[in-house]
């Protein structure tokens, strides 16, 4: 018999089969610990959590808004054929001196723009600028800044930062890693005490707390993958994280390009896309130049949708043999859950359906984050001074037996070490609750 059914039954049913005094003393125990913790998690985090929801909902649908916004440059007019890759370059290349190319991107269907990607000086870390060329002609369509290896134009390139740093840098990443780094306390306390939940209650804030419990519920799987894959492009945590694939293999391959020989003439850009298209290599893709003297063209599939297309091949510039095959049926597991957990988070990897599955679970979050606020107010005492709701009872802790506390505190302490904003926030909830218990003359909890 589960611990968390104790507190469910009625006085007539306990007679009849009441759980051991032990069990019903460690639930009993627990649950004000973890109601405590739900509640300062959902009131200080909860703002964090809205921004990031509404943040995350804006980046969703970018793929449709950046189409419409740059249409003229990512979209051309058919026609019958098409200019030389190279010829394409050169145009792109006499529009931007300074630059150097580092990517050549052909468009995938007829009416799609080729990318001619540059590093260019005075760019930041992960920007590019890209000059789109019309394939057909070899005429400039246009030029932008885009960002990643996504090549985000720039609106989604914008809303990319609003939702990871709100546009203050390396600063404002601390907010969504907050986020990130409590949505999954969260959710799993709001799990535990659901099962372990009492009787309903008809009251404004009873029915307040079920539609917070059933929504909660509902999303907790797609919140608690949301937390974990956001947590791989969190500033502290994601060192943490890369650190642990590295030592554990579990980093993305890539395709071996150094060259047995220094290379002899430059075949170009069309007889490598050539060869690899002759290989199998299907669009779309990028045609990325040699790194330096003796490495080999690389040629990588960029698309993000299912089935996942990454395959890549190296091609020796000099004859334009293929020198290296990596296949994303190769990948390990990890590499492979990798790719896909960051495509599903973007809205990627299943299209539209995709991001319609991530606008519920915003709308729902936003929803839940207003119940609990709601409730915390319907809460607040109807007279005297105070007008905010109260919290949860103090000095929960001294009620859980030492064989539960013990391994509690040290599962905490090792998350809050990997988990380093998480550890810190944790600490700073519990130095205010103490300053707050030793003003009141409370027990501290």
């Amino acid at each position: 018999m589960s611990i968390y059914q104790s507190d469910e039954r009625t006085a007539d049913s306990a007679d009849a089969g009441k759980p051991a005094p032990e069990l019903r003393f460690t639930w009993a125990g627990v649950r004000p610990l973890l109601l405590r913790l739900h509640f300062y998690a959902g009131v200080f985090v909860g703002p964090f959590l809205l921004v990031a929801a509404l943040t995350g909902l804006a980046y969703t649908w970018t793929p449709q808004i950046e189409q419409a916004v740059y249409d003229h440059e990512l979209h051309v007019p058919a026609g019958p054929g098409s200019v030389p890759l190279a010829q394409q370059a050169a145009a792109a290349k006499a529009v931007v001196p300074d630059g150097t190319v580092t990517g050549i991107r052909p468009g995938a269907a007829p009416t799609d723009a080729t990318q001619v990607v540059f590093d260019r000086p005075g760019l930041a870390p992960s920007y590019h600028h890209t000059v789109f060329v019309d394939p057909h002609t070899g005429g400039i369509r246009g030029q932008l800044e885009t960002y990643g290896s996504g090549q985000a134009l720039p609106l989604r390139a914008w809303i990319d930062g609003l939702h990871a740093n709100l546009q203050l840098g390396d600063f404002g990443r601390w907010y969504s890693e907050l986020a990130a780094s409590w949505l999954w306390v969260v959710v799993l306390a709001g799990i535990a005490l659901w099962a372990g939940r009492r009787k309903r209650s008809r009251s404004a804030r009873g029915r307040l707390l079920s539609w917070h419990r059933m929504t909660g519920l509902a999303i907790a799987a797609g919140l608690l993958f949301l937390s974990a894959t956001g947590l791989t492009w969190s500033e502290h945590a994601g060192d943490t994280i890369s650190e642990l694939r590295a030592q554990l293999d579990w980093t993305t391959p890539s395709v071996p390009t150094a060259l047995p020989r220094p290379p002899g003439a430059d075949v170009g850009v069309d007889a490598v896309r050539a060869a690899t298209l002759q290989a199998g290599l299907a669009d779309p893709v990028e045609i990325r130049p040699p790194s330096a003297p003796g490495k080999a063209y690389v040629v990588q599939q960029v698309g993000r949708d299912w089935p996942t297309r990454a395959d890549s091949m190296a091609v020796d510039p000099d004859g334009g043999r293929i020198t290296g095959t990596l296949r994303f049926a190769d990948y390990s597991l990890a590499a492979k859950l990798a790719r896909w957990g960051i495509d599903a988070h973007m809205g990627l990897l299943f299209g539209v359906a995709n991001q319609i599955v991530l606008t519920l679970l915003a709308a729902g979050l936003v929803a839940v984050i207003f119940w609990g606020y709601r409730m915390w107010w319907l809460r607040r005492p109807t007279r005297g001074e105070k007008r905010w709701g109260r919290p949860p009872v103090r000095g929960t802790w001294r009620r859980i037996p030492g064989r539960v506390l013990a391994p509690f505190l040290v599962v905490t302490a090792v998350v809050g070490y990997y988990l380093p904003v998480f550890g810190l926030s944790l600490l700073a909830f519990l130095v205010v609750d103490l300053v707050v218990g030793a003003r009141r003359e409370e027990v501290p909890s």
